[in-house]
């Protein structure tokens, strides 16, 4: 079959490519440039950049497969971006790589998969694809570098098309793999940027490009009273408790951010304790909601899975945690697993306290 990888010029990418045409697949090589330097041109620093770019050809060029550069910059601003900077202007907590796989990447991939007459779309996310009567997505071989959550929207179309080859490998043995092959990026570390935030201060990059979240106001306690003042609600996020700036006999912790009146609320650790949220947008691997109601939840990229009961709440959906859970942020996905297997996903739009 034809496969269009997706090669971001890193390890995982390039081992993916090389795992397809070892598998007997033709493999066409693409990167999308999604963010520019003032001079239109891919940065220099962050991820997603020129030199990332430059490792990808060569890395192509080693496999000897054709090797492209699309420009979705214009798609990336206005999709992931400028919601991105919106919903830290009304006190959300966004997920930038969740919005990016939902509404430009695996979305233009697919398309320009089509248009290159390609069977297949490769990317080197590490999760896995079975088919057992459906369609399923897992987690990856590795735990420590699981991707799934941010893979949470693919459904059984998607999953029809997609190939995940790192998923089934630990990040050593993809490294081990690279370096038999004598790819430049066997040793190249893992980016762990926003890719359209050079030198990874999210909260320079919102003050440069979206002022208001610069506006001063003050931080307050549970009572209302103040007891300090920020330089901008950019600046938190619930569950923070590093850089308040507040001096404080014991441990204070954002319990919310209002970002209309520019307001910061601290409190004690205690105060951040929810009983379950609301779940917007919800879309099912399986094409429709599980039949059972126990489910296991993650809140966060890199936080554990905890037991929760789903219920229907008209468009949306209710999550009931087993046990009180601390720092659950609106605007962050809520992936929905049964075991390894990922059901499905949504955005966090409200929390109920414990």
């Amino acid at each position: 079959m034809r496969a269009l990888v997706a090669m971001s010029g890193g390890v995982d990418s390039s081992v993916a490519a090389a795992l397809m045409l070892e598998d007997g697949h033709e493999v066409v090589g693409v990167t999308l440039k999604q963010w520019e330097g003032a001079d239109g041109s891919l940065p220099t620093a962050g991820c997603c950049t020129v030199a990332d770019a430059e490792d990808a050809r060569r890395v192509a060029a080693q496999l000897d497969v054709p090797y492209y550069v699309l420009d979705y910059v214009a798609e990336f601003r206005a999709a992931v971006v400028d919601r991105f900077g919106a919903d830290y202007l009304a006190g959300r907590t966004p997920n930038p790589c969740v919005e990016c796989n939902r509404r430009v990447r695996f979305r233009a991939l697919l398309d320009r998969a089509d248009a290159l007459g390609c069977d297949l779309l490769v990317t080197g996310h590490h999760a896995r694809v079975r088919r057992n009567g459906r369609y399923r997505l897992l987690r990856a071989t590795d735990p420590g570098k699981d991707q799934s959550y941010v893979l949470h929207m693919l459904g059984q179309a998607d999953l029809a098309r997609v190939r995940l080859p790192v998923g089934e490998m630990t990040k050593d043995e993809v490294r081990a793999h690279a370096g038999r092959l004598g790819l430049r990026s066997a040793a190249k570390p893992d980016s762990q940027d926003i890719c359209f935030v050079a030198g990874g201060d999210y909260r320079e990059f919102l003050r440069t490009h979206f002022p208001a979240a610069a506006r001063p106001g003050p931080i307050v306690d549970e009572q209302g009273r103040q007891v300090g003042t920020h330089a901008g609600t950019a600046g938190f996020t619930v569950g923070q408790r590093r850089g308040l700036g507040v001096a404080a006999g014991e441990r204070r912790y954002v319990t919310s951010v209002d970002a209309p009146t520019a307001t910061v609320t601290i409190g004690p650790r205690a105060a951040l304790a929810t009983a379950g949220c609301r779940v917007s947008g919800m879309s099912w691997v399986a094409g429709e909601a599980p039949a059972g109601r126990d489910v296991a939840v993650q809140l966060r990229y890199r936080s554990r899975p905890v037991p929760a009961t789903l219920a229907p709440a008209g468009d949306d959906w209710e999550l009931d945690f087993a046990a009180p859970q601390h720092g659950v942020a609106v605007g962050q996905a809520a992936v929905v697993y049964a075991g390894d297997e990922v059901l499905g996903g949504g955005t966090i739009e409200a929390t109920r306290p414990a």
